[in-house]
């Protein structure tokens, strides 16, 4: 099956089979193929309610690529779906229409509560045996974050998706480069605002774990262990300390974008939000009184290619 999950900063795509039924419950899928294109879909939408055309464009470019390589791959079964940008816009029939004639299948835009839930199959599938239950879920996207509390056997008990995401926040408060104390200030005070209200609707805090999903967490938890270069495998189900978390979370608030791209696990199209999605990321684990985050790769993409099987 081929998934895709196109969200506000970035398009992806997961090619897979089913793992074999004889290596249990908890048995990943078997990737073919993963890709990643920051295309920043919902640049300007928290300011003009609208896409904009140059940013239909670039996700039409890298859709494109990935039709290629899904027809390549014999992919059976399709699934696109499109996240928060793609809810706000004035204009998203604009793009629909380009999504079906680029890919030959409809997106679907899946409400904040079924993007949770997708979020949360994915997420708690192979958690190690140390992650206790129950999960408190975050998966910290560019327009919106998702707070999916539950466990494995009964799946999820409770969902929201609230309006906090590191392309919204930076557009919305992080104007300058780096931003002033003022700004933090003023981007803290909404993250936490926004916060208090998801934990208002789900039992976050009675949560034994925190996992947190997407690339401003796998990037934080990437910086904190000290990497290199970025490496999934070192990073998937990597427990970082809410200390920790903090001391990365304020150096990337003092830097400029320039020099966050010279860390070497920065993505190029990640290096202007990353500071406001490690402050989303360390409000959360504040607010909700979490000592630390397990990270996790496998996140909505695997939950939508699950959602095929």
């Amino acid at each position: 099956m081929a998934a895709i999950d196109c969200g506000t900063n970035s398009i992806r795509l997961l090619v897979a089979d089913l793992p074999d039924p004889a290596a249990g419950p908890q048995a990943p899928l078997a990737d073919l193929s993963r890709r990643m294109e920051v295309v920043r879909l919902g640049q300007g939408v928290d300011r003009t309610g609208r896409l904009a055309p140059e940013a239909i464009e670039r996700t039409r470019v890298a859709l494109a690529d990935y039709a290629t390589e899904i027809e390549k791959l014999g992919a059976e079964r399709v699934r696109m779906c499109a996240t928060s940008a793609s809810r706000d816009a004035s204009n998203a029939d604009d793009f629909r229409a380009m999504v079906q004639q680029t890919l030959g299948v409809a997106p679907e835009v899946v409400s904040g509560d079924e993007e949770a839930r997708l979020s949360f199959t994915g997420a708690v599938r192979g958690l190690p045996a140390d992650a206790e239950e129950p999960y408190l879920v975050v998966d910290i996207g560019g327009g919106s974050t998702e707070f999916v509390v539950g466990t494995r056997a009964r799946g999820v008990a409770a969902a929201v998706s609230v309006d906090i995401g590191c392309v919204r926040m930076t557009e919305r408060h992080l104007a300058g480069d780096p931003p002033t104390p003022e700004q933090v200030a003023a981007a803290r005070a909404d993250i936490a605002a926004a916060v208090d209200r998801a934990l208002a609707t789900v039992p976050g805090r009675e949560a034994a774990t925190l996992v947190g999903l997407a690339g401003s967490v796998t990037t934080v938890v990437a910086i904190a262990q000290g990497l290199t270069g970025y490496d999934p495998a070192r990073i998937h189900h990597a427990r970082v300390p809410y200390e920790r978390v903090a001391e990365v979370t304020t150096d990337l608030l003092g830097k400029t974008a320039a020099q966050r791209l010279e860390i070497p696990v920065m993505h190029p199209g990640r290096a202007d939000v990353i500071g406001a999605g490690a402050l989303v990321l360390q409000v959360i684990m504040d607010r909700a009184g979490m000592p630390s985050v397990v990270a996790s790769e496998h996140d909505i993409l695997d939950g939508i290619a699950w959602s095929l099987a």
